[in-house]
């Protein structure tokens, strides 16, 4: 009789400890995430997020099997009540244990940022709200904040010479200000001893490089052979005295990028960046200037240049000229290529 009840515990016993050994495994090894999609996908978790955030996030998204599973390893674990933002890599088959120690230690994956073609404190803003955690607006009123930009020895209007258009890996969940330090360093780091020396001989300041960077850019963004040479040309006519007389300033001014064609009535446009009625640099730059075209202003073409007109192919290339007989030549040239194929704007 007490053999029988031995055997009896013995087997409940053994019974207790096959079952705890499922359901530990249920609970830590058992794969509890399905994407049906692809075997791998991200997870945006929100600054302020609770756990109950993430786990509907994970429910409505991800298709997580077993939500009790994941709550109660997540208790038992400590990550509930240790939520930690930002953009994480999920896999297919992942078990609770996997999911829960990649949230716990906060190991996101970073977002890759590019930002080039910008004309404007806006665009940038927006560009940036669609990748980052961080409010475009929030971005945008810190951008037009004089207060805030002279923390960084800029003013409202040249601010984004301070972004370096390359492309970055910035955590999803950083604030706007957390991101404009970071590309203040970003911007410390490119501006070399080497840079910084080639600028104080031209002579310009980093800003102003920058903001001539930008006119450059816009008369060129196809063939980096010809900036050095746009680039020795306007310093030519900066040294002279002579206003800049640049078109995309214009186009700048009037807020219309789509205009291909600038009429003698833009040159009357009241605009601190209309540069046939100001002689010198505008306040700002017109558009955010590639490292090709910083380059080109660092590394100018010396010249006698004064003069470009666009080639009358449109090559994209230009006609360069020292006198303005011969410029003459080739603006009429190109204004009869202009009206042979009907462009008026």
């Amino acid at each position: 009789m007490l053999k029988k009840i031995l055997l009896s515990f013995l087997f409940l016993f053994l019974l207790g400890t096959v079952l705890t050994g499922i359901w530990g495994y249920r609970l830590v090894y058992q794969p509890n995430i399905s994407l049906t999609n692809s075997g791998s996908d991200y997870l945006y978790i929100a600054t302020g997020s609770t756990f109950d955030d993430v786990l509907q996030n994970l429910a409505v998204k991800y298709f997580i099997l077993n939500t009790e599973t994941f709550r109660r390893l997540s208790e038992l674990k400590g990550y509930s009540t240790k939520v930690k933002p930002g953009r994480y890599r999920i896999r297919d088959r992942m078990s609770n244990n996997q999911l829960i120690n990649l949230l716990r230690a906060g190991l996101q994956e970073p977002v890759q940022i590019s930002f080039n073609n910008i004309r404007s404190k806006g665009q940038l803003a927006s560009r940036i709200g669609r990748k980052l955690e961080a409010d475009s607006t929030q971005l945008l009123s810190l951008l037009n904040s004089a207060e805030f930009a002279g923390k960084y020895g800029f003013n409202s209007e040249n601010i984004l010479t301070l972004f370096v258009p390359n492309t970055y890996e910035i955590y999803w969940n950083t604030s706007s200000g957390e991101f404009i330090e970071r590309m203040a360093k970003e911007y410390k780091n490119f501006w070399t001893a080497k840079r910084k020396l080639l600028a104080r001989e031209i002579p310009l300041t980093q800003t102003e490089v920058s903001v001539l960077a930008s006119i450059v850019q816009a008369e060129q963004n196809r063939f980096d052979d010809e900036k050095p040479v746009i680039a020795g040309l306007y310093l030519n006519r900066l040294k002279s005295g002579m206003p800049l007389q640049s078109d995309p300033t214009l186009i700048y001014s009037i807020g219309d990028f789509s205009i291909t064609r600038v009429l003698n009535s833009d040159k009357n446009i009241d605009s601190p960046y209309n540069t046939y009625r100001h002689s010198g640099l505008p306040p700002g730059p017109i558009c955010l200037p590639e490292i090709s075209s910083i380059d080109a202003v660092l590394n100018y073409q010396k010249s006698n240049y004064l003069y470009m007109c666009a080639m009358e192919d449109f090559s994209g290339r230009h006609h360069f000229s020292e006198t303005i007989q011969q410029h003459a030549i080739y603006a009429k040239r190109y204004r009869e290529a202009l009206d042979k194929h009907n462009i008026k704007r």
